[in-house]
């Protein structure tokens, strides 16, 4: 599936101009803090609406200025995991994935809603912790949470916030493989924003540097290692 998006926000002193284009492939975003990183996931989400701009995915239009299109965040098909994973408290691990459901296909009933919430758990090897209180797991078992409920709702692309960065390096380097092999088995798009080099190259695909609220290089991992245009990249890459 094809998808493009190009959005101009204005937060705070930020402002962000940016154009990102992929396919069925993951791609990463990267660049220092206060860049307009998670501004962007928020854009795309819909959690925050652009000043001006287009988003497509495949053939739907879910924002434009120009055709005075806003879908909100519940009718884009987007899953999106924030930092912090931001699971409701009160509710179990099951309902906590069945949730997005409610907004996604109301066709479907409660016991069907949690039925595919097991499922997804299943899939990412959790469903030990359907029964569970979010408070009490670790911070691999809320990401993979967290990361079911983004996927059960089937969608048409998936944002993930900084996944890994509230594990430790054991945990980090054991969900990275979980991740990676899972966003390649939806088969659709994704955009990881991460600050991590070996996010980058276990994701693969393209790279956008956002520096400033711009895009300042993209490219192959490959290619920013060779010719990197900015000092930030350079440092990321080793160079």
């Amino acid at each position: 599936m094809k998808w493009r998006a190009e959005v101009r926000v204005r937060v705070g002193a930020l402002t962000l101009e940016v154009a990102l284009e992929g396919d069925n492939h993951p791609i990463t975003v990267v660049g220092p803090n206060g860049s307009g990183k998670t501004t962007l996931l928020r854009a795309l989400a819909g959690v925050v609406n652009p000043d001006a701009g287009r988003i497509q995915i495949g053939e739907r239009v879910v924002f434009s200025s120009d055709d005075r299109v806003a879908l909100p965040p519940e009718a884009r098909r987007i899953g999106y995991v924030p930092q912090g994973y931001r699971l409701f408290p009160h509710l179990r691990v099951e309902d906590n994935v069945a949730f997005g459901l409610t907004y996604a296909q109301p066709g479907r009933s409660r016991a069907q809603r949690r039925q595919a919430a097991r499922e997804m758990l299943e899939r990412l090897d959790a469903a030990g912790l359907a029964d569970r209180m979010p408070l009490r797991l670790s911070g691999g078992e809320q990401q993979r949470v967290a990361l079911a409920r983004a996927l059960v709702v089937e969608p048409d692309l998936v944002l993930l916030d900084e996944p890994l960065s509230a594990l430790d390096a054991a945990s980090r380097r054991t969900m990275r493989a979980t991740l990676v092999e899972h966003l390649r088995s939806h088969a659709g798009p994704a955009v990881v924003v991460t600050h991590d080099l070996r996010d980058v190259l276990a994701f693969g695909g393209t790279v956008y540097v956002l520096e400033d609220g711009r895009i300042v290089q993209h490219g192959a991992p490959e290619a920013l290692r060779a010719e990197p245009a900015t000092p930030f990249v350079a440092e990321l890459f080793g160079v």
